[in-house]
């Protein structure tokens, strides 16, 4: 970016822009939106009194019931700091509990590697990131395969061209082609090499997050990564009530980096919780602040991020429902108890259980979405992508979820006054009967004024029928072909490629080819 737009972008993360900042976005050569800064009020579905009986319920779970850490250090942490453990099973005093998550800051600054694309975390802060983890993606010819190395560099692409996306994740969808062991290494260096913006660590190893952490200091330099949050990793409880050692392996490794996690129970309810929306939210809090606290006994401090990934179960066939009312009253409840916490807090946004990029994507879309933006939540995950429960990445659906991102900034980034006298001068200028199209108000913010998509189709039947009789899904591909036509790769200095090279070079060596 120029100086003056580089300016511009810093004053939009600090007072939320205006006119000017406005413009410096559109003019930016890849715009990027500063973190956004919520300036609507979040929505309470039930009284402060229920939000209180909940919390208390779910500290009775882990004074009573308890929650498992399958690791031996984990136990000894526990151990050292009082906690009642016997074998796997520990049992939390809430003094100790609260004492913990407490450390935990309320909001902390995410770092890029390029400084303009640096967000914040927390408070009234509003991140989106693309979605993580798809074996199979629906590709540019509408085909269901497996994901390759060149889908997930393109999904990276993609992700850094999209304005309203502050993150391009990492394991957008797997590169089923190269061999486990191995993956990681390409999965963080192609969202490293394709975009500039914030990541995510890999946490299937305690080795394969040392590998990130080794590129990350490659990137940002060592001695900044020990201190500076430059990335976010996953850690799911399996629920009910179980942390195994494989997360808290990740879990120590960031942790001690000060890298912040998310720490989320993977509750299928109905299945993994009881059948009752209200008793999945106490059971799930239970185990995302036993995750939280135990970020505490590795580093005091270190940044965390309070989660959950909540879907209601199809109770005849099991299959996860995504964009359901219980979902979305479920992340109401989470982000109170988050506020009530002082805890960043993480929920999914378009998570959906369609196969195509259709009407049902749409509505399950933005009943979770809308749920996300009102409920306060802070780092928006699954944001871009999501098809068929996770299952696959799709290029029509990562295009069309990017482009509704901006209409999602827009809304909650409130009404802008600061045209408003102009406005009214217009209405004074034009008076009864006449036509705004040519007043120097409207010159001026047109483009800005509304959000404008450009692959929803609002013309009128005779123009849409002469243009191809294109629907939704079709227009969602041909975006995305044209936003991996108009990318441009970020400038990555020749030493840090050449060191990232080398690394990979090294460890490949070393690592089999196949999971022993």
């Amino acid at each position: 970016m120029n100086a003056p737009a580089v300016e511009l972008t810093e004053q939009t993360h600090r007072r939320g822009g205006g006119r000017l900042g406005r413009k410096a976005l559109r003019s930016a050569p890849i715009a990027s939106f500063p973190t956004l800064v919520r300036k609507i009020p979040v929505y309470e579905i039930v009284p402060d009194e229920a939000v209180e009986l909940i919390h208390e319920e779910s500290l009775k779970i882990l004074e009573e019931v308890g929650c498992e850490f399958r690791d031996d250090g984990a136990i000894e942490l526990w151990k050292a700091a009082g906690a009642d453990v016997r074998e796997t099973r520990v049992r939390i005093d809430r003094a100790l509990l609260m004492e913990l998550v407490s450390k935990v800051p309320s909001e902390f600054t995410l770092h890029a590697r390029n400084p303009e694309r640096t967000v914040r975390v927390g408070g009234k802060n509003s991140i989106f990131v693309p979605m993580y983890g798809a074996p199979y993606v629906r590709d540019l010819d509408n085909n269901r395969r497996y994901g390759t190395l060149p889908d997930l560099n393109n999904f990276h692409k993609m992700a850094y061209m999209a304005p309203a996306l502050h993150s391009s994740s990492s394991v957008i969808c797997e590169p089923m082609e190269i061999a486990v062991p191995k993956r990681h290494l390409h999965i963080i260096h192609s969202a490293l090499k394709h975009s500039d913006k914030p990541f995510m660590g890999i946490v299937t190893s305690k080795e394969r997050a040392e590998d990130t952490m080794a590129m990350a200091g490659i990137v940002f330099g060592e001695a900044f990564v020990r201190d500076n949050p430059v990335l976010v990793a996953i850690t799911n409880c399996n629920s009910p009530l179980v942390w195994d050692a494989t997360m808290i392996d990740a879990m120590r490794v960031y942790a001690s980096h000060n890298q912040p996690l998310i720490l989320a129970p993977f509750a299928l309810c109905g299945a993994s919780t009881s059948a009752s929306a209200v008793g999945a939210v106490a059971q799930v809090n239970a185990e995302a602040l036993a995750g939280v606290a135990l970020t505490q006994l590795i580093r005091p401090g270190s940044p965390q991020i309070y989660g959950q990934f909540m879907v209601t179960v199809d109770m005849k066939t099991g299959a996860p429902m995504g964009g359901t009312p219980e979902a979305a009253q479920m992340m109401y409840l989470m982000g109170a108890l988050a506020r009530k916490y002082r805890l960043p807090w993480r929920t999914s946004g378009f998570h959906v259980g369609s196969k195509l990029n259709d009407a049902q994507a749409g509505y399950e879309s933005n009943m979770l979405m809308h749920a996300a933006i009102l409920s306060g939540a802070n780092y928006i995950w699954h944001s871009a992508g999501w098809l068929e429960a996770g299952l696959t990445c799709g290029y029509s659906k990562f295009a069309t979820d990017c482009e509704q991102l901006v209409g999602w900034y827009k809304y909650a980034g409130g009404l802008p006054f600061d045209d408003f006298k102009e406005a009214m001068a217009a209405i004074r200028e034009v008076g009864p009967q006449g036509h705004f199209l040519g007043t120097q108000h409207t010159l001026e913010h047109f483009e800005s004024a509304f959000f404008m998509p450009t692959i929803m189709d609002f013309n009128s039947y005779e123009q849409w029928n002469a243009e191809g009789a294109k629907d939704h899904d079709t227009r969602g591909r041909e975006k995305a072909r044209n936003m991996l036509a108009d990318y441009e790769e970020p400038k990555l200095d020749e030493g840090i490629a050449e060191g990232l090279g080398d690394l990979i070079a090294r460890r490949e060596e070393k690592l089999p080819d196949t999971v022993s």
